[in-house]
């Protein structure tokens, strides 16, 4: 019984199926399908049903799955402590939110695979809040204000955000002063959000209700300049609209506190170097961010 015929199992188990087993795995379906015929054969029992729609543990493989999963991140582990220092490698497979990844995040990663070149690096950019454990993630970083989850999060750094509205919808509709006053306006949100607001040292969290809805900070500020109405954004996104008037900032004497950037994964006693390493990478990018001695140069 092989440590890659373990680590194709689990893999097959938690993508429920072959093909998209390969490709998290970066081999032919062929290669999965042998892997898993000698574990079966080593093992004397069968640990998936092949079905049209993909594979299905077996009530064995349901039992020896965890155990399978366990055993692969204790050698992981015992990997990792016997490296040279500051060694990784095997592979990191993360999830980046799309509107912040390609901008603020992905430098950081291309500058970690040129520290370790024998670290495989597989990055998926998307908005949509991705399972970890079902396909496969060994870490996701994500934006905003944390829900709660069984997931372990560990905050990295800030993201500084306002509401802001193009000068046609204030116009027309307004401008809300107070938390409350925001029941009568035009939300533009990403679904079903809380928005929070300073109100001297209390936080203010409301409800808001909006016709536009988009889980991408892009297709937020698009609606926002077309008047459709108001939105949180993050400053990035929208210093140089601000800067032009092409957008207002609104309420700012109830501004939202800083949203974090979180490095999140799933739980676990151990979390694996790699995602320390990574964790650390952008805890140093957001410290030197926010140096006042590193903006000063």
């Amino acid at each position: 019984m092989e440590i890659e015929e373990l680590r194709t199992f689990v893999e097959v188990a938690d993508a429920g199926g072959v093909s998209p087993a390969a490709r998290r795995l970066g081999v032919s379906k062929s290669i999965v399908s042998r892997r898993l015929a000698r574990l079966e054969a080593d093992l004397g029992v069968q640990l998936l049903a092949r079905t049209t729609r993909g594979a299905a543990l077996t009530e064995a493989g349901i039992t020896f799955r965890d155990h399978a999963a366990r055993v692969c991140a204790e050698i992981d582990i015992a990997r990792e402590t016997i490296l040279p220092a500051g060694d990784l490698r095997g592979r990191l497979r993360v999830a980046v939110p799309l509107s912040f990844g390609p901008t603020h995040f992905a430098p950081v990663l291309a500058d970690m695979a040129q520290r370790h070149p024998q670290l495989q690096i597989q990055t998926v950019y998307s908005d949509r809040f991705v399972d970890l454990i079902a396909e496969g993630f060994d870490c996701a970083i994500r934006v905003g204000y944390l829900q709660d989850s069984n997931l372990i999060a560990r905050r990295v750094g800030p993201i500084y955000g306002k509401l802001v509205a193009s000068p046609d919808y204030i116009r027309a509709q307004g401008s809300p002063e107070k938390p409350e006053d925001l029941a009568t306006h035009e939300a533009l949100m990403q679904g079903t959000e809380a928005w929070q607001f300073m109100d001297g040292e209390e936080i203010v969290t409301v409800y808001p209700r909006g016709r536009f809805k988009a889980d991408n900070a892009m297709a937020l500020l698009a609606a926002a300049l077309k008047g459709l109405g108001i939105a949180w954004i993050p400053d990035g996104v929208i210093d140089d609209h601000v800067a032009s008037g092409a957008l207002v900032p609104v309420m700012t004497r109830h501004p939202p506190p800083p949203a974090g950037v979180y490095v999140i994964r799933p739980p676990g006693q151990h979390p694996a170097r790699k995602v320390r390493v990574l964790t650390d990478m952008l805890i140093d990018c957001f410290q030197q961010a926010h140096d006042p001695a590193e903006e000063g140069r």
